[in-house]
């Protein structure tokens, strides 16, 4: 009977797969046949992502697709993450964690004051930019999700916001990697920052930075870049009880969130992945050299897999046609929004580094 449950999602999760490798086989003809490089310069997770999206909107996805899609877009992506763990070392992600959290401050509040403003001019309904301004500012759909009953949003509010945060933050994925190699001269440090900092989902974030190392060959910036994401999310945790506050000294709305649920455990695997590689690099290199270094490398290839057919998910779960009938004036709230956390996360880098000097 377990069984049985567990196999629904069976069918969505090869299909990410499948995608995945079309995705790589079309990134090989392309950029090693066609173009003739030794290694493609193009970018496996940006193709997977069209791919998933001109399938995606093409084709009615079937319903025995769907819970295996979800899985793939939560579980299998957090599974990805985990594992880029493995490529950091403690003191690396306590380097990243200093610089980040004081950049991350400035974002948040920065877009939490514009959008509240924005909510007197534009006269959209309270709770919709509240729920965008957390997705734009902390972890996007899950924020989302997370913050919508504590203030009591209604469904079509909720999917208005989650569409809205899809949209900008799959823009500001596919052309963040290539303005911040631009901006910040391919700086791993910087570009990281910036990524980490300005895209809205932690799967958008993964896939600017995998863009990123697969486009100019920098696991670091992909490091840097999901290290500040994972910080990011955990302001989850003081960013749902301060939306409750706010938004609840006038209305009246039951408290139905507790901060363990809505902590994200996946944070604890990546760190304890770093741990894994710091402790094998100290007792195994010498005595199994070879073995934990094939492992290593193993479980890297692995969280770009997963990561690519997360990616593939959300391309193929991605329904432009949605977008309709929202109005123009969330979408415009949305855009400022991204443009904000964006603009803010430059000059704070800009700031930072002038402060270097």
């Amino acid at each position: 009977m377990l069984f049985k449950k567990y196999l629904v999602i069976l069918p969505g999760i090869v299909l990410a797969f499948v995608l995945y490798s079309l995705s790589q086989g079309f990134n090989n003809i392309i950029g090693i046949e066609l173009l003739g490089y030794d290694k493609s310069p193009i970018s496996t997770a940006m193709i997977a992502i069209l791919l998933g999206m001109l399938f995606g909107n093409i084709f009615k996805i079937r319903d025995n697709f769907v819970k295996g899609l979800d899985f793939t877009q939560s579980y299998i992506l957090k599974l990805g993450i985990i594992c880029l763990g493995i490529q950091l070392k403690p003191f690396e992600f306590l380097e990243f964690g200093a610089v980040a959290i004081p950049l991350i401050i400035i974002c948040i509040v920065t877009v939490l004051i514009v959008i509240k403003l924005l909510i007197k001019k534009l006269k959209i309904p309270t709770r919709m930019a509240y729920l965008i301004s957390i997705g734009s500012t902390v972890c996007g759909t899950t924020a989302i999700m997370a913050t919508a009953p504590v203030i009591g949003a209604k469904k079509n509010e909720v999917s208005y916001a989650i569409a809205n945060i899809t949209l900008f933050g799959i823009l500001s994925m596919l052309i963040y990697p290539y303005f911040a190699n631009y901006y910040f001269d391919a700086e791993p440090m910087f570009v990281g920052l910036f990524l980490g900092t300005s895209i809205h989902e932690t799967s958008q974030v993964a896939a600017a930075g995998l863009i990123y190392d697969q486009q100019f060959n920098s696991p670091e910036t992909l490091n840097i870049a999901t290290v500040t994401k994972l910080i990011r999310n955990t302001f989850l945790v003081i960013m749902i009880p301060l939306f409750a506050f706010l938004y609840n000294r006038n209305n009246v709305v039951k408290k139905n969130y507790s901060i363990l649920a809505i902590f994200p455990y996946f944070v604890i695997g990546f760190v304890a992945m770093i741990i894994l590689r710091n402790i094998g690099d100290q007792f195994f290199l010498n005595s199994y050299n070879n073995l934990w270094i094939e492992t290593v490398d193993i479980i890297k290839s692995s969280s770009k897999v997963f990561l690519t057919m997360a990616m593939a998910a959300i391309g193929l779960s991605t329904n432009l046609r949605d977008l309709k009938s929202m109005g123009y004036k969330p979408f415009l709230v949305g855009f400022i929004g991204m443009a904000t956390v964006g603009l803010v996360s430059i000059l704070s880098i800009e700031f930072y580094i002038n402060f270097l000097n």
